[in-house]
């Protein structure tokens, strides 16, 4: 599977500006064979308390770039503000297919949801634990369920941002899950704990972990980017090919080959996992 990161100075609050920067990265990436676009956390709007602005009820952001994945025949993951009702939304990240699901590679296998305006949302996830140190606990209701979705020989799962620090939710993903994505919204002052955390949640949990973040002044807050591929022994990867452009902007394209397999059995760490014993302390 060919994936790209993209990492993005999102401008803030600025749906339709930053769907041109999208498809722009879309028309670079067209001839690479790429099959797999990822943005960062709240892709179109950057990390925003101001739901009259963010809040979607009719998935409009999704519905936009299901457009751009049926032009270009790249798959995109897009983060967007789910309005649930007039007090709280949903942090959601979503992988969005074309109109024609058909013309997919037969090996995909997600809860394929096709909502009232028809669109193919090949995985589809609401952050679990809302960044209360600044706020958003106050206008995002936390998801409660994990999705899954099988693509070009990954099981593929994701987090987003915050969810990060909880290595729990990253255990249980990763029974099935050989490629976790995280996007986010990271500032540059806690960036080391970025840094450290996809590697921890890589080499705890055996699998690939892709982290895209934003870069540049966004809404006053300064993010330093590091988006990064880890395998599963927590090494940072090298990309095939890293595209830099304006604003500190890149894109950062690799071609991946899933042995999580192999270096699972090769040190089965999982099978030592005592999880009834975890429930008990948990519970005690």
């Amino acid at each position: 599977m060919k994936i790209a990161l993209y990492q993005m100075n999102i401008i803030w609050e600025e749906k339709e500006k930053n769907l041109k920067k999208v498809e722009a990265v879309l028309e670079m990436i067209s001839g690479k064979n790429v099959d797999l676009l990822l943005l960062p956390e709240m892709s179109l709007t950057g990390f925003s308390m101001n739901t009259k602005v963010t809040g979607e009820s009719c998935y409009e952001t999704v519905k936009k770039i299901k457009d751009l994945v049926t032009k270009y025949g790249i798959l995109v993951g897009v983060g967007w503000t789910k309005q649930l009702d007039e007090n709280k939304c949903e942090n959601h990240y979503s992988i969005i297919g074309p109109d024609e699901v058909d013309i997919l590679e037969e090996d995909i296998n997600g809860n394929m949801e096709m909502d009232e305006l028809d669109i193919p949302m090949l995985f589809d996830y609401a952050k679990l634990h809302p960044f209360s140190y600044s706020g958003e606990d106050k206008y995002f209701k936390g998801g409660d369920y994990q999705d899954f979705l099988f693509y070009k020989g990954f099981n593929i799962s994701g987090a987003i941002c915050y969810d990060l620090r909880f290595p729990e939710i990253f255990q249980i993903m990763s029974k099935k899950a050989e490629l976790i994505i995280v996007p986010a919204n990271w500032p540059d002052k806690r960036i080391n704990h970025w840094s450290k955390l996809l590697m921890a949640r890589a080499i705890e949990n055996q699998c690939y972990i892709a982290g895209i973040n934003c870069v540049g002044e966004i809404g006053g807050v300064y993010y330093s980017g590091g988006s990064a591929l880890l395998d599963p022994n927590g090494e940072v990867m090298l990309p095939d090919e890293l595209i830099d452009y304006d604003n500190d902007e890149s894109v950062m394209i690799y071609d991946l080959e899933n042995d999580t397999d192999k270096i699972r059995n090769s040190f089965p760490v999982k099978k030592d996992r005592r999880e009834e014993l975890y429930i008990k302390l948990v519970n005690s």
